[in-house]
């Protein structure tokens, strides 16, 4: 799985240099990726570098908090320093990512990682005030389907994902894309030959 993605097309790349992927396999990792606070740091800095203030500022949380979280981040190596500058007599600290992606698998604190992702989204679809005019769609269905063509779509999926995150960062609303494949157990008809015989 992985958490989230970004392109290396220069729109949307964030301005500093990174790996494409990183596939985590410590624990530590996950325990560090796996925070509200700190998935939403990562999640921030795929737009640009960022210092410790910009990240308080954005989140509403106090510099001390993000400055903690930052260090739990860069000491799993899940982000790092890429530059500083000069601000009247003071060095700030930018930080990045180490990765554009992170693959992780369900084990740990990413065990139920799927159901926060759908919580956060059924939390933020609340919040849009009724009425609003800003373009918005949800839908679920179901399909029976052979687990090969739920693999293709599996695939799709992620380069519709792909593709949202190329999006140049502009405009003055952030709009959530949440695409998901997930096996049920709800029931489904019997197979064409084997209906309508009880009349």
């Amino acid at each position: 799985m992985a958490d989230c993605t970004a392109s290396a097309d220069h729109t949307s790349a964030p301005d500093y240099d990174l790996d494409e992927q990183l596939e985590l396999t410590h624990p530590r990792q996950y325990r560090a990726l796996f925070d509200e606070t700190r998935a939403d740091i990562v999640n921030l800095l795929l737009e640009r570098a960022a210092t410790t203030s910009d990240l308080a500022q954005a989140l509403g949380k106090p510099k001390g908090t993000i400055g903690h979280h930052l260090k739990t981040l860069a000491d799993a190596g899940l982000v790092r320093v890429v530059r500083t500058k000069r601000v009247r007599a003071i060095d700030a600290i930018y930080y990045g990512r180490t990765a554009r992606v992170f693959l992780f698998d369900r084990i740990g604190e990413a065990t139920n990682q799927p159901q926060r992702t759908m919580e956060i989204a059924s939390s933020e679809v609340a919040h849009v005030p009724a009425g609003s005019q800003l373009p918005q769609t949800v839908g679920l269905r179901h399909v029976r389907i052979p687990a090969e063509r739920a693999e293709e779509w599996k695939r799709r999926l992620h380069e519709l994902v792909d593709e949202f995150v190329r999006e140049p960062r502009s405009g003055e609303v952030s709009y959530g894309l949440l695409v998901g494949l997930y096996p049920t157990d709800r029931p489904s008809l019997p197979s064409p030959e084997g209906a309508g015989e009880d009349g």
